[in-house]
């Protein structure tokens, strides 16, 4: 009698905690271009980066474009999926001097530190980014572009 009572109670916490889980299936993920991004996209994953609260975000980049030297108002931290991700950081865009991460690699961007980063390879590239909202962007020099296709 007590474990049937024990499996009913392990029953009812499992579809109580069921209530709140979410999954987003690789193929429910909802691509948009990145403006002026050369062909860059992203997907909202969860919560949104304007409102306060966690986030998660995908950004997909071509091979060989990356963005410039920019900087947000919050912490993120930024889990390569797939492809070689090249990042830099500080306010000189300097492509060949970019680390490669590798799929599983992770990369802590603290709140006001300039980095640039993307595919400088043949590689597509995907990286999650998780932070808490709101967020805000701000190229380090916005006479220039903030994305750039750099020669294959």
């Amino acid at each position: 009698m007590r474990v049937l009572l024990m499996a009913a109670g392990l029953a009812s916490a499992a579809a109580a905690q069921a209530a709140g889980f979410r999954t987003v299936p690789a193929e429910a993920v909802q691509w948009r271009p990145v403006p002026n991004g050369h062909g860059a996209q992203s997907a909202l994953i969860a919560g949104n980066p304007s409102q306060p609260g966690t986030y998660v975000i995908r950004v997909k980049f071509p091979p060989h474009v990356m963005d410039r030297p920019h900087y947000h108002s919050r912490d993120r931290h930024v889990t390569v999926l797939q492809g070689r991700w090249f990042a830099g950081t500080g306010p000189d865009f300097a492509p060949d001097k970019a680390n490669a991460l590798h799929a599983g690699s992770y990369m802590f961007h603290p709140a006001g530190g300039v980095h640039w980063d993307g595919s400088n390879s043949d590689d597509t590239v995907i990286v999650q980014i998780i932070g808490e909202g709101p967020v805000t962007s701000a190229d380090a020099d916005p006479s220039l572009p903030g994305w750039v296709k750099l020669p294959g």
